[in-house]
């Protein structure tokens, strides 16, 4: 059974930092895309971030500069580390897996004050 785990989301002021993690099971996170996706209210889910079997990553021109997705094979965890955050960063932020089959986490809410 495949499992996509997030946590670390949380409240925090704009311009904090928080780093969401994704843990799974079932699947290797070296042998999958990763990518971490968000939905605010209202809003279609968006990409924001990805990286590749070959480690190479992709962002959404809004987090560029901010945000940094990471692996860690041994742990079988991905990351989002999100710096400087701002208030239209609040969203559910989902995990996913996409392989020959895509696999989502049931997300983690990110609420950013002013």
């Amino acid at each position: 059974q495949v499992q996509l785990v997030e946590s670390g989301g949380g409240l925090v002021q704009a311009g904090g930092s928080l780093r969401l993690s994704c843990a799974a099971s079932g699947i290797m996170v070296s042998t999958n895309v990763m990518g971490w996706y968000r939905q605010a209210p209202e809003k279609q889910r968006e990409s924001v971030a990805v990286i590749r079997l070959a480690g190479t990553t992709t962002y959404a021109d809004s987090v560029k500069g901010r945000f940094i997705i990471s692996r860690d094979n041994a742990k079988n965890t991905v990351y989002l580390q999100m710096n400087s955050l701002k208030p239209e960063d609040t969203a559910v932020y989902y995990c996913a897996a996409h392989g020959s089959v895509s696999y989502w986490g049931q997300g983690t809410q990110v609420t950013v004050s002013s």
